[in-house]
C-alpha cells in the first residue's frame, strides 16, 4: 500500500522537473528571439528610413512631425537622381552605375584569380621565405589605405594611370588581395592531399586537377573573398576622388552621391533616393553570392 503513493509522489515530482525544465528552455528561447527581434529593428531602421525618405516630398523631409510612411509619396526625387539634375551635372545617374559595376565586376575577377593562384602556391608549395612572405601580407594589411594615397599618386601619374578606370582596379584588387590570400590559403590546405594523387594516378594533368578537384572544393572560400572584393571595390570613395581627377564622365556612385552636399545645405531627398539605388546592386549581388555559396558547400563536400 506505501510503495503505490511513494512511485506516484516519484513520478510527480519527475514530472514537475521536466515541466520546470520545458518551461526553462521556453523563456530562454523567448528571450533570445526578442533579443533577435530588437536587433534586427535596430539594424533595419536605418535602411528603413532610408527608403521611406527617398520616397518623400521637401515638405515632409522637413517637417517637424516625423513620418515613419510617407504621406504622399513622390518619385520626383529618383527622377532628379537619374537625369542628374538633383546633383547640379547634368550626367546621368546611369554614367557613374556604369563606371562603379565595371569598377567592381573586373576588380573581384582579378582579385579572386590572383589570389587563389597565390594561395595555391602558398599552401601547396615549400619554398625559401614563405612564412616572411604571408608576415608580409598581414603588415601590408595593416598599413590604413590613405597613407598609401600620396605615394600612389605619383607612381601612377609617371605611368600614366590617372584619370582612368584601369588604375582604380588595380588599387582595389592590391587591397583585396592580403586577406583573400590568407582566407583561400586555409580552404586550400583543407583539401587532402590524396585526392589530387589520386586524379594524378588516373591520368589527370596538373591542369584538369587543380579545375576537376581543387576548383570545386575551394568555391565557397573564393565566393567568401569575392565578398570582400566587392565591398572594397563598391565603397570606396577616396582613392576614386583623388585618381580620376576632373573628368566627372569617369566618376563612381560613391563620388556621385556626395554632390548632393552643398556649402551649408544637403539635398536630402537626393542623398535618399541615390543612397537607396546605390544599395540595390549590393542586396542582389549578395542574395545570388548566398545561393551560390550554400551550393558550393553542397557540392564540394567529400564523402568519406
Amino acid at each position: 500500500m506505501t510503495a503505490l503513493p511513494q512511485s506516484l509522489g516519484r513520478a510527480g515530482r519527475a514530472g514537475g522537473a521536466a515541466g520546470r525544465r520545458v518551461s526553462r528552455r521556453t523563456t530562454q528561447r523567448f528571450a533570445l528571439n526578442s533579443i533577435g527581434v530588437i536587433v534586427a529593428l535596430v539594424t533595419l531602421f536605418p535602411i528603413l528610413w532610408m527608403i521611406s525618405s527617398a520616397f518623400k516630398p521637401s515638405t515632409e523631409l522637413f517637417s517637424l512631425t516625423p513620418q515613419p510612411i510617407p504621406l504622399h509619396p513622390t518619385l520626383h526625387n529618383f527622377s532628379n537622381v537619374m537625369n542628374g539634375k538633383a546633383a547640379g551635372i547634368g550626367i546621368s545617374f546611369w554614367v557613374f552605375a556604369r563606371n562603379s559595376v565595371f569598377v567592381t565586376v573586373v576588380t573581384v575577377v582579378l582579385a579572386s584569380l590572383v589570389s587563389l593562384l597565390a594561395a595555391v602556391a602558398v599552401a601547396r608549395f615549400k619554398f625559401r621565405f614563405r612564412a616572411s612572405f604571408l608576415i608580409m601580407l598581414l603588415i601590408v594589411q595593416m598599413l590604413p589605405a590613405q597613407a598609401l594615397v600620396i605615394p600612389l599618386f605619383i607612381d601612377f601619374r609617371g605611368i600614366g594611370l590617372l584619370d582612368n578606370l584601369v588604375g582604380l582596379i588595380l588599387i582595389y584588387s592590391a587591397q583585396a588581395l592580403p586577406l583573400s590570400v590568407w582566407l583561400l590559403r586555409n580552404f586550400v590546405a583543407a583539401v587532402p592531399r590524396d585526392l589530387e594523387e589520386a586524379a594524378a594516378i588516373d591520368g589527370a594533368g596538373p591542369v584538369k586537377v587543380f579545375w576537376r578537384i581543387l576548383f570545386p572544393l575551394v568555391a565557397p572560400g573564393l565566393v567568401a573573398t569575392s565578398i570582400f572584393s566587392f565591398i572594397t571595390a563598391w565603397n570606396e570613395f577616396v582613392f576614386a576622388l583623388t585618381f580620376l581627377g576632373t573628368d566627372q564622365a569617369k566618376y563612381t556612385l560613391p563620388i556621385y552621391v556626395q554632390y548632393f552636399f552643398g556649402r551649408g545645405s544637403a539635398d536630402w531627398g537626393g542623398i535618399m533616393a541615390a543612397s537607396t539605388l546605390y544599395t540595390i546592386p549590393v542586396v542582389v549581388f549578395f542574395l545570388f553570392v548566398q545561393r551560390r555559396m550554400v551550393g558550393g558547400l553542397v557540392a564540394g563536400a567529400v564523402k568519406g
